[in-house]
């Protein structure tokens, strides 16, 4: 059974920072690229920012200089620290590790008050 399990979520003030993690435990293949999504009440989900194999990075253009993500490829895990966080980013993170097959982890609630 594969699994993508996230944790680090939680409440924090604005201006203030949180570490994703997303670990993959089971019997893996077939993942390229591995990246966080969010989704907020009544908006459509969003891709934050993703990192292939190889290291290359992308990021939302809302996230940009505030977001990085790493990955250990050993470990099979993917992190996200978000720094100088907002309200807006208030949502629902979810991990995804995708190439040859797609999984999805359950998803971490991060919530930042004004």
């Amino acid at each position: 059974q594969v699994q993508l399990v996230e944790s680090g979520g939680g409440l924090v003030q604005a201006g203030g920072s949180l570490r994703l993690s997303c670990a993959a435990s089971g019997i893996i293949f077939g993942i390229n690229t591995m990246g966080w999504y969010r989704q907020a009440p009544g908006k459509q989900r969003e891709l934050v920012a993703h990192i292939t194999n190889g290291g290359t990075t992308n990021y939302a253009d809302s996230v940009k200089g505030r977001f990085t993500i790493s990955r250990d490829n050993a470990k099979i895990t993917v992190y996200l620290q978000m720094n100088s966080l907002k309200p807006e980013d208030t949502a629902v993170y979810t991990c995804r590790g995708w190439g040859m097959s797609d999984y999805w982890g359950q998803g971490t609630q991060v919530t930042v008050s004004s």
